[in-house]
């Protein structure tokens, strides 16, 4: 009965996938600002979000909070647009038109032989920008396995054509220790809050949020070179920037070298949402867990 149900599920999916992938990008943009109005519950998660940011005096913006959410909002349509096109073959101009900064310090970083910890948040269109570094250097991805299979192993299937490699979540230290003592790449994404075993509170956009220790973690015990990687929107398409290596922390102790290490990486996705406020995913619940 559950297999018929997914069965199912992928069906609905694939139906309504397929306007996405055949009607113009401005047609997610258009469905993004759609759910803006139908979404409430997470427009105003995202507002409220935002607002704090400011009263916090961590961002500064020129236009109001709704209208960056609702940019925001038009963002993640034209991001689940451009994806959909990719999975169903038609967004190779989308991937051939991104641009690169910083890819000498990539080069040089995998020329150290110690693997490489790629650090990242949900900027920009992500998914994209896993599929589009495959061609410069491809890395493996951590991601939550799709609970139904069929859409899973379809997903799965698109990246493997484009070079993307993943590691599911579930049990991914292992592996990802391996990648990197081979000389591989792994990206991590440590934007969103986790459980107090897992991490730290440190100072995000002005206020306490529990922030992953792992990529602090991993980058010890490996020696894997550390570079964060962002994507953002430009007239032409998109770009995608590559920092140089980052300097782990020299503290004697080594749970507050952790927490330095940790408030490093995060410093990054920081400066990029003050740079790029509408595209990031204001949407999370970023600071649940964390008496304001």
């Amino acid at each position: 009965m559950k297999q018929l149900a997914w069965f199912l599920e992928a069906c609905l999916y694939t139906l309504l996938s397929i306007p996405l992938a055949l009607f113009p990008l401005k047609f997610g943009e258009s469905l993004g600002v759609l759910f803006f109005y139908l979404w409430r519950s997470r427009r105003n998660i995202a507002i409220e979000n935002l607002r704090k940011s400011i009263a916090s005096h961590a961002i500064s913006i020129s236009e109001t909070p709704e209208k960056i959410i609702r940019n925001n909002f038009r963002n993640l349509g034209r991001s689940l647009s451009e994806i959909i096109k990719i999975y169903y073959g038609a967004g190779r101009k989308i991937i051939d038109s991104v641009e690169f900064e910083g890819a000498e310090n990539a080069h040089k970083a995998k020329s150290k032989g110690r693997g490489i910890l790629f650090i990242t948040g949900h900027c920009g269109n992500w998914e994209l920008m896993a599929t589009a570094s495959a061609k410069l250097l491809p890395a493996y991805g951590i991601v939550r396995q799709i609970n139904n299979p069929y859409i899973n192993k379809f997903i799965e299937g698109v990246r493997q054509r484009y070079g993307t490699k993943v590691i599911y979540k579930k049990g991914a230290l292992k592996a990802v220790m391996k990648v990197l003592k081979n000389n591989g790449s792994v990206a991590i994404l440590m934007d969103q809050a986790v459980l107090s075993d897992e991490g730290y509170v440190i100072d995000f956009l002005g206020r306490g949020a529990w922030t992953t220790k792992m990529p602090a973690l991993i980058a010890r015990k490996t020696g894997a070179v550390v570079l964060p990687v962002f994507m953002h929107r430009t007239d032409k398409g998109h770009k995608i920037k590559i920092y140089p290596e980052v300097a782990l922390s020299d503290i004697a102790d080594k749970e507050n070298a952790i927490i330095e290490d940790t408030k490093r990486f995060s410093g990054f996705i920081e400066e990029y949402i003050k740079e790029h406020p509408s595209e990031w995913l204001w949407i999370h619940k970023r600071w649940k867990r964390v008496k304001s």
